[in-house]
Parts: structure tokens; C-alpha cells; sequence
């Protein structure tokens, strides 16, 4: 018998060391053989799957298996494994605990699909959610559900998911979209150290008629010209504000004006003059 074939032998009937000396065996009919072996449990299981080299088709037999699948730990590490198929890692994610979900939203080496498939089973359970779980998604969650969080406008969730390292200037724009946010939105991102600063957040609260006036008003002579006379233009924003847009970029021309003349070198008196 050749050596990968006792190896296979022991494999079927291996314990305690020698089981766990055969996890990392490099032959894929050794570690198919170990699956058969009735002294494998969970945690060797387990072990096996943390294996970043694993053959493909390892991973493929274990979802076959569906006694092997009724570990949630089993399920969890095959669903997470770089190597597994994506229909199968599709096929487990709906299964998954919620921050697990997180996990494979968050960390680098899952494809963009997974990550959206993810993404998408987290904003399909947040209606549902209590709201504990809502502030733990909301420190903790990718970007498209903090964004989704923001545009809830729980009072306890709005100023905690600001905070979140994962929120993009994108998703509190198009929270800034809606044309009726919750009550605590607008306050929350005026007052916040980081999204009230940002240029098109600004923006975007100079355009929104629930924004406060008094912040509205202390924005403009930040704004660009271009961007003044922009908002400025019939229907953009209400007439009320447009005067105040109006006033900021004639205020800006004549100050404009006053420079250029200030910086305008002094014309020479005529030649008759100086004579």
C-alpha cells in the first residue's frame, strides 16, 4: 500500500493525536477520509476549516453534509472559509447570527458580492430588530446599514451611528435626500464634530427645508460662488432663503470689486502735470 493510502487507512480510524497530526495533512483523500472517521467532532472539525489552504473540495463535501451543518460553529467557519464556493457562502449567510453578518460585511478578503448579499440580509432584519441591536449595528455596521439606521432617526441610534467608522459622506447625503427625516436627524449632523464641517453636507443642509435657518445663514460665506448662485436659481430652495442667497453673492461681487481696485496699480499723472 502507498503511503498516502495508509495514510488514509489510519485517517478513517485515527484519534486523539494522531487525528489531530492528520488535520493538516497536504493529501485531499486523506482529509475527505478524516470526514468519515466517526471520532470527528466539532472542534476538530472546526480546526480543520481554519486551514486557509484547504482544498476545494473539502469545503464542498462538508455543505454536502448535512449532519455537519447543524453545528452552527461548523457553519460559521465554512461560510467565512476563503476557499468556499459562493453559492454555498450565499446559501449559509442566511443563517448567520446578526454581528456575524457584520463580520462578513466588514472584513477584508470576502467579494463584493458576499459583502452586498450581507449588506442586503442586514437591512431585510432591521425593521425586526429591537433597538439594543440596533445601537450595537449602529457602532459597529457597514456603511449602507448605518445609512439606513440615520434615515430611521431613532433618537438613541442617530447621534451613536454618526460615530461610526464605517458611515460615508454618500450615506448621510441621502439620508439629507429624504424630503421628510426623522426629527432628530438634521440636529444630530448639525451638531456633529465631523458631518458638520463637510462641505457637501453643508451642502446638502443648505438645500433641506427642515434645516435651521441660523445654521443655514452661518454657512454661506463658506459656500462657492458658483454653488450660491446655483442654490439661487427658481425653485431650488424657498423664496425666504433665496433673498439671503441673493444678498451673500452680491455681497461677495461688491467685495470682489473692492479688492481689485484696492490691488489696481496707481495710474501716472499726465505727462503735463509732472512738468
Amino acid at each position: 500500500m502507498s503511503e498516502e493510502g495508509s495514510a488514509r487507512e489510519r485517517a478513517l480510524a485515527a484519534t486523539g493525536d494522531e487525528l489531530a497530526v492528520l488535520l493538516h495533512h497536504a493529501s485531499a483523500d486523506v482529509l475527505l477520509a478524516l470526514l468519515d472517521n466517526p471520532a470527528m467532532e466539532e472542534t476538530q472539525l472546526c480546526l480543520l476549516l481554519e486551514r486557509k489552504n484547504l482544498p476545494s473540495e473539502i469545503l464542498e463535501e462538508v455543505a454536502r453534509r448535512k449532519p455537519l451543518l447543524k453545528s452552527y460553529r461548523v457553519k460559521r467557519a465554512l461560510a467565512f472559509h476563503p476557499r468556499t464556493p459562493y453559492l454555498i457562502s450565499l446559501r449559509l449567510l442566511r443563517d448567520l447570527y446578526l454581528m456575524d453578518l457584520v463580520q462578513v460585511a466588514i472584513v477584508p478578503g470576502v467579494s463584493a458580492e458576499l459583502k452586498r448579499n450581507a449588506e442586503d440580509q442586514l437591512l431585510a432584519r432591521l425593521p425586526q430588530l429591537p433597538l439594543g441591536q440596533k445601537i450595537t449595528l449602529a457602532r459597529r455596521g457597514p456603511a449602507r446599514v448605518a445609512g439606513a439606521l440615520l434615515a430611521e432617526g431613532h433618537e438613541q441610534v442617530v447621534s451613536i451611528v454618526l460615530d461610526n467608522p464605517h458611515m460615508t459622506e454618500a450615506q448621510i447625503l441621502r439620508a439629507l435626500s429624504r424630503e421628510k427625516p426623522a426629527n432628530s436627524m438634521i440636529p444630530a449632523i448639525v451638531h456633529h464634530h465631523k458631518w458638520s464641517i463637510t462641505y457637501n453636507v453643508r451642502l446638502a443642509l443648505v438645500r433641506h427645508p427642515s434645516a435651521p435657518l441660523a445654521t443655514i445663514l452661518s454657512y454661506l460665506p463658506e459656500l462657492t460662488v458658483s454653488d450660491l448662485r446655483e442654490l439661487a436659481a427658481p425653485g431650488m430652495v424657498p423664496k425666504s432663503l433665496r433673498k439671503y442667497l441673493q444678498a451673500e453673492v452680491q455681497r461677495r461681487m461688491r467685495a470682489g470689486q473692492k479688492a481689485a481696485s484696492e490691488n489696481a496699480p496707481a495710474k501716472e499723472p499726465p505727462a503735463s502735470n509732472r512738468e
